[in-house]
């Protein structure tokens, strides 16, 4: 039998060195990389120091990357693009992240991590980074901690990194907020798939790509093409100065991908020129800290001994039709300005 103590476990604090982690990260040590996100990731109090010490040692060497959100219904092929895309951009010796963030099981609480065996043939190239991350529920289906593994992403030298989602819910809003350019991939369709489609999703996109022109679906993707170019002329630009761009593409043939990667040069030229670019980082660096202090707050709330009292009590007395949702509410924050919770006056 092997000795168990010494058996070495990512959740083991020891296992978290936070100067050799840093080391690791800028020499583009893909084994530390995986590690300091695991860290990143960790919902355990004893990790929450060391994961935000290692940021701050990584923050300087960030920025540098050009970060692409990718979503579209499931089933329209987002991981056969995110694998032809990101295998042109590593043969042209970009370094590339993908980010797969996968849906967690509201019953099992488990998650289906098999993007690396859906990309097969981009996993084997030294220079992509492929790291599927379950949802854990967080809104949109994005995980919590996507946005400080993009920083550790950057520090260790990736110049694509790409936030797949996974389609569904508000995970094309909540991926929005963290990436440069957003792109959506759809299904050849005519007018009723025009029609069917959510409006917000195309709003939000910086370039959308037809996919699966190929075959028989030629014709049909071009139409789609000119649909779509038609119904945003009467839609605002996602991007202050840049006209959404309409594609079409093949991941299984490999069509129309060279495209994609000129379109969005383009628009970082085009939008660092105007400014746009760094005000979009900025904008978006506030958002995330009002997101960190309100989530904060909110689970402080809700941890409060005194909120679990009471909010259980009030939760029979709704339920039982004894009170209504609005007097149980003002007993709930009367009796917690009474404790001076932080927020109540």
């Amino acid at each position: 039998m092997g000795k168990i103590t010494k058996t070495r476990h990512p959740s083991k604090i020891e296992q978290y060195n936070i100067e050799s982690l840093t080391k690791g990260i800028l020499s583009f040590d893909i084994p530390s990389l995986a590690r300091a996100i695991t860290l990143i990731e960790s919902n355990l109090e004893k990790h929450l120091g060391l994961s935000q010490t290692l940021l701050h040692r990584i923050l300087p060497f960030t920025g540098n990357s050009i970060r692409i959100g990718i979503t579209g219904a499931p089933g329209v092929g987002k991981s056969t693009f995110i694998e032809s895309f990101g295998t042109y951009l590593c043969e042209i010796g970009k370094k590339v992240a993908i980010l797969a963030i996968d849906p967690t099981s509201s019953v099992s609480k488990g998650s289906v991590l098999g993007d690396k065996t859906r990309m097969e043939r981009l996993s084997r190239y030294p220079n992509a980074f492929i790291r599927p991350s379950p949802s854990g529920g967080a809104l949109g289906g994005v995980a919590r901690k996507t946005r400080e593994t993009i920083l550790l992403c950057e520090a260790a030298g990736f110049d694509v990194i790409i936030v797949e989602t996974i389609g569904v819910g508000q995970s094309e809003i909540v991926v929005r907020s963290m990436v440069d350019f957003f792109l959506l991939l759809i299904p050849p369709g005519g007018g009723d798939e025009l029609q069917g489609f959510k409006k917000g999703s195309v709003e939000i996109a910086d370039a959308i790509i037809v996919n699966k022109a190929d075959g028989n679906n030629i014709h049909l993707a071009n139409i789609t093409k000119q649909e779509y170019l038609q119904a945003l002329r009467y839609l605002l630009p996602a991007t202050e100065g840049w006209t959404t761009a309409v594609l079409t593409a093949s991941a299984l043939e490999n069509l129309g991908i060279e495209d994609v990667w000129k379109i969005i040069q383009d628009f970082v030229d085009n939008t660092k020129n105007s400014g746009a670019f760094d005000r979009r980082r900025k904008e978006q660096s506030l958002n995330w800290m009002h997101l960190l202090l309100r989530d904060y707050i909110l689970d402080s709330f809700y941890r409060h001994s005194k909120v679990k009292a009471i909010l259980n009590e009030m939760e029979l007395d709704v339920l039982n039709g004894k009170i209504t949702p609005t007097a149980a509410f003002r007993k709930i924050i009367y009796s917690m300005k009474n404790e001076n919770f932080i927020g109540f006056e």
